[in-house]
């Protein structure tokens, strides 16, 4: 598990399944794309993500765990959405995802989210 104690100056930022395998799919830089909307950042993957993209079937998952592997990962007790809210509000963290339903609950939570738009880069809602 990872300190709650965040680093000042640096953003945590959590992925989530979709958003890992749309980066791969549209070819998105996220580090560049990330760096231009926050500064600095750290990225987070929550364990729950990781265990999602193991059980997915196809090339771009694959690439996608790879490329999540290579971040630190954040132990999650909860599973799915429900994982990346919760972590997101302990380390008041931004979110990249392209889940509508998620955004929407991270929204009501005053929590940024960031998300792929045009299938070309990354852009953010801030509450």
């Amino acid at each position: 598990m990872i300190s709650m104690k965040r680093i000042k100056g640096v953003t945590p930022v959590i992925i989530d399944t979709n958003a890992l395998i749309m980066k791969i799919e549209y070819r998105i830089d996220f580090e560049e794309e990330l760096a231009v909307l926050l500064g600095g950042n750290e990225i987070l993957i929550p364990s729950t993500v990781l265990d999602e993209l193991k059980n997915i079937e196809n090339k771009n998952a694959k690439a996608a765990l790879k490329f999540a592997e290579r971040y630190r990962v954040i132990e999650s007790v909860k599973r799915g959405d429900d994982a990346i809210l919760s972590l997101a509000l302990k380390l008041n963290a931004v979110v990249v995802t392209n889940d509508r339903e998620l955004r929407n609950r991270l929204k009501e939570k005053e929590l940024k989210v960031i998300y792929i738009r045009q299938r070309s880069y990354l852009a953010m809602d801030v509450p």
